[in-house]
């Protein structure tokens, strides 16, 4: 595919939001042919959540070496590329900048254009590498260690948002119920393992605004698990998790089947970190069975941060909307675009 006399098949993605170092190359926007990721886990265990500044300094020690392996993996030299696409926000600015700044000078040196990614888009398109043609309108929810969001996608690049967090986003209330019960970082596959050892109805734990609109609550849910736990010392922390992961699951699965329906969705996705959550992903697969429509679950490697989505939502940005200018920066609260 071209724009005027762009090429703009093969993209490679740069990913650097967070603690993630990525880079993948992709071809129209579709088949992978390259996702090396760089994980920062063991960097930031100790403090038991991410430490911008190390971040950072991670990525720029990391990133190079990375896009190396991805283009090697590829088997594709920069200049036979049609572009590079690299997220641009929400995330750590100190995170974003490093890509972002590594982008750019591969554009320059390989005279090929630039494409800043939303990383709540990525997300979006991360389901479409494994469901390239899923009927539209779909449901998608969005969850995260930052975001809790349930989006109707009416098409690549059509978005319209119904419901989001109010406070804590779900992976956010998983990383500190899992450092207040000991269990490790990250948190969700932590809260998660140990749920599987656990009696998920040993607590009664409040299941905030299930029934009522598309917006989210975690906060409460956190601070219940904290009483729970100091009025039952002896209370196993396995029990604890499983508890609470279902508390989240029932929510986030309960809202977005109610989106769908309000919608007319023809199906529902799963997006962002979280949705790598083995029980979320069942109940939601049972949920949508059960009222006749698809589920749409990204494989695991597409759930957390990589780069294949961002090349992909970078190769239909491109072909859709232009190249974005080099003078562009980082934007660390960058929202997702939405129809007017």
């Amino acid at each position: 595919m071209t724009v005027g006399a762009v090429r703009c098949a093969t993209v490679l993605g740069i990913e650097t939001s967070c603690d993630e170092t990525a880079a993948a190359v992709v071809d129209d926007g579709a088949t992978v042919r390259s996702s090396v990721v760089s994980s920062q886990v063991d960097v930031h265990a100790a403090y038991g959540g991410v430490v911008p500044e190390l971040a950072g300094r991670a990525h720029v020690e990391l990133l190079t070496e990375v896009v190396a392996d991805a283009l090697s993996q590829a088997g594709v030299a920069g200049p036979q590329l049609g572009a590079v696409a690299a997220t641009v926000g929400p995330g750590l600015i100190g995170s974003l900048l490093v890509g972002v700044a590594e982008a750019k000078a591969l554009c320059l040196a390989w005279d090929l254009p630039f494409v800043g990614v939303n990383h709540l888009e990525g997300h979006l398109f991360a389901a479409l590498l494994d469901h390239p043609d899923p009927g539209w309108p779909v449901v998608v929810l969005l969850v995260s260690g930052g975001h809790t969001l349930l989006v109707s996608m009416q098409g690549p690049g059509r978005y319209r948002l119904l419901g989001q967090t109010l406070d804590d986003a779900a992976g956010e209330a998983f990383d500190k119920v899992a450092r207040f019960l000991g269990l490790g970082y990250p948190g969700g596959p932590a809260i998660e393992h140990a749920a599987r050892r656990g009696d998920a109805t040993a607590f009664a734990f409040p299941r905030a605004l299930r029934d009522e609109g598309l917006d989210f609550s975690f906060s409460g849910l956190k601070t219940a698990v904290v009483r729970a736990v100091r009025a039952r010392p002896d209370a196993r922390d396995d029990d604890v998790a499983a508890s609470f992961q279902q508390a989240v699951v029932d929510v986030l699965v309960a809202k977005t089947m109610r989106a769908a329906e309000l919608t007319s969705a023809r199906g529902v996705c799963l997006g962002g970190g979280v949705a790598a959550n083995g029980p979320l992903r069942d109940a939601l697969a049972e949920a949508a069975a059960a009222r006749g429509l698809p589920a749409l679950l990204p494989s695991r490697a597409m759930c957390t941060d990589n780069a294949a989505m961002v090349a992909a939502a970078g190769w239909w940005q491109l072909a859709h909307l232009g190249p974005t200018g080099l003078d562009a920066g980082a934007v660390p609260d960058l929202r997702l675009p939405l129809l007017a």
